[in-house]
């Protein structure tokens, strides 16, 4: 019955029988649906909007002042753990930036803790003002062959589907398991079907081809695209296309091309991987509605992809319109071109106001989380890298994307044993199983970095999350990852010995228990010091040493267990 009174409350008001909790005056309706921009009051009652029109009886009005209103954008898919931070305070990040709902994959911690990382994430974000849907990871470990924290089988998420903001089945990025038919993963897209779900797809480095095998099991959307060909691949396959613009990931530019009028209802935009210092320098989802903008998207049509077609890709169909019926996520913005937000209402309260939080309504959640603990017995002989001859496959790390090179090169090998080489870049990469003490140990070579006479290490490795290092010395390397074994997680320089930076993350070796903003002054730090060691710059080192584990993505990664080929789906000797 209280579901029956909130209605008749909504009609009353919109009936003109009873008084708005707030009406909106003076702005200018961006219509999803039509492409218009309309005139009229917009009147709410209980966070949703239940009409458009002359509303002149409520408890309190606001005077748009000739701004644009539009509906709260919407991150069709995000891992909430590479921001470093617990929902509750990505929402203190994400709601100035117009973001009012995520469609987030926590697979990053489940596969880390399991099912208690992913019950962690759904209880932090209980208060929070932002709305955070979860897809339930479908790839725990992300290939039958990883060494990870945890192990996630259908019967295992299945009572996770009660919960209410559990609305599917995150990215099938174990495509081999789809295409030979493997039980389990079938029976968790089927279960995720038989509770409404959408099933999200990870079609990297797939051909049109392969794509009928995700499409024959109900597999309907993807982000992975990286050219135009590639999303028109996956939209007249039928898919809903999910254009990325992460900290690695930028995609956008090579992707756009691919979007006209006729078909712009079949994509949305999403994040997938950004770091905080990303999102305060560039912004989130607003972002890739300004670089939609920039590159001739019509600014209605850049609304269009950033609301309504995200809600429903992934059905939502209370979300994504400024219209009667739907949540009062709202934005209004000075300009359209340039995205300029000047506040942000949330289910009908104001949370964001001249680009101020209202910070009571931005209560940190008080959750407790047991990480397990950094298990390895790491020994310096174990870093070496034993070679017959000098010819060896190289890791070459390409900047700002998840993909990397195959190289084949020249390498300097001294008493059967790999050298590193400044001079020709050719650094040692080191990925330590840190979670059940198995001692495996993948040692192999990489391209990019420019590091001279120092290491980098982190816990952040997709998806496995075990460690990854680099460096052109194991001496560096060493001290680098019983630094960060020593802080219970973390990214850490090493110069010359000496820790030059570093950023605890006790929260499963993925999340810090600082605010943003201290987070934000330790990467700076970070950042500071990488420059200090590389002459390469212009992307992000450690989100980028982070994937050049993630033996789901093309073309060649190192694991624990050693250098991965995407192409063949295997593994491959170091040495040629």
């Amino acid at each position: 019955m209280r579901k029956v009174k909130q209605l008749q409350e909504r009609v009353a008001v919109s009936d003109l029988r009873a008084a708005a909790d707030v009406v909106i005056k003076n702005g200018r309706i961006v219509n999803v649906f039509s492409g218009e921009i309309m005139e009229g009051d917009v009147a709410i009652k209980s966070g949703y909007i239940v009409g458009i029109g002359e509303f002149d009886d409520a408890a309190e009005f606001i005077d748009a002042r000739g701004q644009f209103i539009v509906p709260g954008f919407i991150d069709a898919h995000v891992h909430v753990e590479s921001a470093m931070v617990p929902p509750s305070e990505f929402a203190r990040v994400l709601l100035p930036n117009g973001v009012t709902t995520i469609v987030t994959d926590p697979h990053e911690i489940a596969n880390v803790a399991g099912t208690k990382g992913i019950e962690f994430m759904l209880d932090d974000a209980k208060e929070s003002p932002l709305d955070m849907y979860v897809m339930l990871p479908s790839s725990v470990p992300a290939t039958p062959f990883e060494h990870n924290g945890a192990t996630l089988l259908a019967s295992d998420l299945r009572a996770l589907y009660q919960h209410e903001k559990v609305i599917g089945l995150a990215e099938v990025m174990d495509f081999p398991s789809v295409a030979k038919g493997h039980a389990d993963m079938l029976q968790k897209i089927v279960d995720a079907e038989r509770h409404g779900g959408r099933i999200d797809g990870h079609g990297a480095g797939l051909s049109r081809a392969d794509l009928n095998n995700y499409l024959a099991v109900g597999i309907r959307t993807d982000h992975e695209s990286t050219t135009a060909v590639e999303a028109m691949d996956r939209l007249r396959a039928g898919m809903f296309v999910m254009l990325r613009e992460g900290t690695v990931g930028r995609d956008m530019i090579h992707t756009l091309p691919a979007v006209n009028p006729k078909n712009s209802h079949r994509f949305c935009f999403c994040t997938d991987d950004k770091l905080i210092d990303d999102l305060l320098e560039e912004g989130s989802i607003n972002y890739n509605v300004r670089l939609a903008i920039a590159n001739e998207i019509d600014p209605v049509m850049a609304i269009q992809m950033a609301t309504i077609n995200a809600a429903t890709c992934h059905k939502l169909p209370h979300l994504g319109a400024v219209a009667a019926g739907y949540q009062a996520d709202i934005l209004f913005l000075r300009d359209l071109e340039t995205v300029t937000i000047t506040k942000v209402m949330k289910r009908g309260h104001v949370v964001v106001d001249d680009g101020l939080r209202v910070e009571a309504l931005f209560e940190k959640a008080d959750c407790a989380f047991e990480s397990p603990a950094i298990r390895h017995s790491l020994k310096p002989e174990d870093l070496k890298l034993a070679m017959g001859n000098n010819t060896a496959n190289v890791i070459g790390m390409q900047p700002n994307s998840l993909f990397t090179e195959h190289l084949v090169e020249t390498v300097t090998v001294q008493d059967g044993e790999f050298q590193t080489s400044v001079e020709e870049d050719q650094l040692k990469m080191v990925v330590v199983e840190r979670h059940k003490g198995t001692g495996c140990v993948g040692v192999g070579i990489v391209k990019g970095f420019g590091i001279r006479n120092a290491a980098i290490a982190t816990t952040v490795a997709h998806d496995s999350h075990n460690i990854v290092a680099v460096g052109s010395t194991d001496a560096d390397i060493m001290v680098a990852i019983e630094h960060i074994t020593k802080i219970g997680g973390g990214i850490a320089v090493v110069k010359d010995g000496k820790v030059a930076a570093d950023l605890a993350l006790p929260i499963a070796g993925l999340l810090s228990v600082q605010p943003y903003e201290e987070i934000q002054h330790q990467l700076g730090r970070l950042n500071d010091a990488f420059r200090d060691v590389s002459a390469k710059q212009g992307f992000d080192p450690f989100l980028t040493l982070s994937f050049l584990t993630l033996p789901v993505i093309p073309n060649l990664k190192l694991t624990d267990q050693g250098l991965f080929d995407f192409n063949k789906f295997g593994f491959i000797e170091v040495e040629v």
